[in-house]
């Protein structure tokens, strides 16, 4: 029986494993890195494991470490969680040889799915392994990484002349992200459904297929909103994708939680490949089915058997994911202080961090997954979409507005939406749109804080207080009035303004603003504003034709033969900047002359940070 496992991952994931554990009277060890000495996962386990450095490479990716650290701890179980070496087959063997537990399937299992290239050729489908065979015909491609998942590793290539320069960034970002270069090409297929199905076997031959997830919704090829079952299959189509999958499973003696992908298009499905893990997603077929996989895991590692059938599913289930980045500035990600995180009753939400935790560089930028349950998709929909929208979220710019305005989307209530959504509506999704009144109910609670210094009045009546903002890239500026009434604006009945919540009424409709300040940054309801000095600071300019960093990172790559004095085509790759996890290109603005880079290779920057300046011809 198992008494203490070490979850040999971190954030959300460990958490979640964490709680199934406690539930279950087991000890949990957490391994973290310096990064994460006081992230959440480590404060939430029994004990915790330093693995010196930050870098994936160098802590949460050295199975060596990790099996030690499992061995120091006292464990006798390892969990892999779903990212890093979940489907590692030599760090399965390693917790194996250590005289441990491994929550997970067999190693020879992992070995076969786990490269996508051996998984195709097992379900009878060949991707394009040689690039060097790829020809304009066959475009668009995916490059994709062998090892891979969450979407990182991965290239769509519409352009021949493109093939090489994204096969090294794939490679690149596989070997950062997984430890292995490997990559290769396959079709891709326009505007399809990326739909899954969740297996689960014993050790006993008995194997469950566990409905369809609908994972459409993606940005960089990573899941943005899944949901379960998938909506608009044919009862012919989910029986076919059921037999898929447990063929699979079946094919490798499958043991444990598994993932069995496909891309259905014009009412077909095309397998892409087996995630041999626990998914992010899992937690929208657990409401379905009222089961805890997490503890089914543990059960079947520890001998037992399942069922011969599984329980029966009940009702709908929709997930989003909520990240700490920008969609409208190319999904920048972000990072600072998580002030607050909030939903409202009713809702799942599975996190990595609490209340005043920072959001660093180094890992994948999602804060949460928000998951609502329903007896009808239209219900469980909605029930999500007003969650996220009341939720109380301060700190970096999160994605929170977009989730809310796909899941109001008509193409996705309808259930029409593929994996091309976002390269539709994107534009759409992340037009700005902040609430008109925020910068004034953000004055007026400043000046409530602050009227104690000034006997609640000041100034005449004639003269207003002048305040400036900005709001989504746009600077606003307010007015407002100190007299013996209170505080008054323009066009605006002030029914209260104190230093946390302020109600104004136009119209005849009072609304409510509730208000918190972080040092320049304020949250008004939703709407998120920054405070602007009266007078800009001449020392903050830059020449133009600068290009600043959008997020702290590293520069990993800088074109070849870039020096100062180059000529740079508008739209050329110069640098490349990895943060949490993903590579992001800089490219130059304009046709010109480089006339600065003192962004080395191997420089960390800070978010604004100076990286090139390219002036114009």
């Amino acid at each position: 029986m198992i008494t203490s496992v070490l979850v040999a991952n971190r954030g959300e994931i460990a958490c979640r494993v964490f709680r199934t554990c406690r539930q279950w009277g087991i000890r949990t060890v957490a391994v973290h890195s310096d990064a994460d000495a006081n992230a959440l996962h480590t404060r939430e386990a029994d004990a915790a494991v330093r693995l010196p450095g930050a870098a994936p490479a160098d802590t949460y990716l050295r199975g060596d470490l990790i099996v030690k650290a499992a061995v120091a701890a006292g464990a006798d179980a390892v969990h892999p969680g779903y990212g890093f070496l979940s489907e590692n087959a030599d760090f399965a063997r390693a917790v194996r040889d250590a005289g441990l537990v491994w929550i997970g399937p067999p190693p020879e299992a992992i070995e076969a799915m786990a490269s996508k290239t051996r998984a195709k050729e097992l379900m009878g489908v060949a991707p394009l392994t040689d690039a060097a065979l790829v020809t304009e015909a066959d475009l668009p491609v995916l490059v994709k990484a062998a090892a891979g998942g969450g979407g990182r590793g991965m290239r769509v290539v519409r352009r021949l002349a493109d093939l090489d320069a994204e096969l090294t960034a794939a490679r690149a970002e596989a070997t950062s992200a997984f430890g292995d270069g490997e990559v290769f090409v396959e079709p891709y297929l326009e505007n399809g459904r990326h739909v899954e199905v969740q297996i689960l076997a014993d050790t006993h031959g008995t194997v469950w297929a566990l409905g369809t997830r609908d994972c459409s919704l993606q940005r960089r090829h990573q899941k943005v909103i899944e949901e379960s079952p998938a909506p608009g299959l044919t009862p012919g189509l989910t029986a076919e994708l059921h037999d898929l999958a447990v063929r699979a499973a079946r094919a490798v003696d499958y043991v444990g939680a598994g993932t069995v992908e496909f891309l259905v298009a014009d009412g077909r499905a095309h397998f892409l490949e087996m995630n041999t893990r626990l998914q992010v997603e899992h937690p929208v077929t657990e409401a379905v089915f009222g089961i805890d996989l997490v503890a089914l895991q543990l059960r079947i590692a520890e001998g037992h058997a399942l069922e011969a059938d599984p329980p029966r599913a009940r009702g709908h289930a929709v997930e989003a994911r909520l990240y700490a980045e920008d969609p409208a500035s190319g999904w920048a990600p972000q990072t600072g202080r998580l002030h607050r995180l909030t939903v409202p009753d009713g809702i799942r939400l599975d996190t990595g961090y609490t209340d005043g935790d920072d959001i660093g560089v180094h890992y994948d930028p999602m804060l949460a997954k928000a998951v609502a349950h329903a007896p009808t998709r239209a219900e469980a929909v909605r029930r999500l979409a007003g969650a996220l929208e009341r939720a109380v979220i301060h700190g970096p710019v999160t994605n929170r507005d977009l989730l809310v305005r796909s899941l109001r989307h008509e193409e996705f209530t309808s259930g029409r939406m593929d994996t091309g959504f976002y390269d539709r509506h994107l534009a759409d999704l992340t037009r700005s749109a902040p609430d008109p009144l925020a910068p004034l109910a953000a004055a007026l609670a400043d000046a409530a804080t602050h009227a104690g210094r000034f006997g609640g009045w000041r100034n005449l009546p004639s003269q207003p207080q002048v305040k400036r903002y900005a709001v989504a890239g746009e600077e606003h500026e307010v007015r407002y009035h100190h007299t013996r009434d209170g505080l008054t604006a323009e066009g605006v009945h002030v029914v209260h303004a104190g230093p946390d919540r302020v109600v104004l009424e136009t119209d005849g409709v009072q609304r409510r603003f509730d208000v918190a300040r972080y040092g320049d940054r304020i949250h008004v309801n939703t709407t998120a504003l920054t405070a602007l000095p009266r007078f800009p600071d001449p020392t903050t300019q830059h020449a133009p034709g600068s290009l600043l960093a959008p997020m702290p990172g590293t520069v990993v790559r800088v074109a070849e033969g870039l020096t100062e004095g180059t000529t740079v085509q508008a739209g050329q790759p110069l640098l490349w900047l990895e943060a949490m996890k993903m590579e992001h290109r800089i490219t130059a603005p304009v046709t010109g002359r480089l006339t600065a880079l003192p962004a080395g290779l191997g420089r960390q920057v800070e978010m604004g940070a100076l990286l090139a300046v390219v002036e114009s011809d």
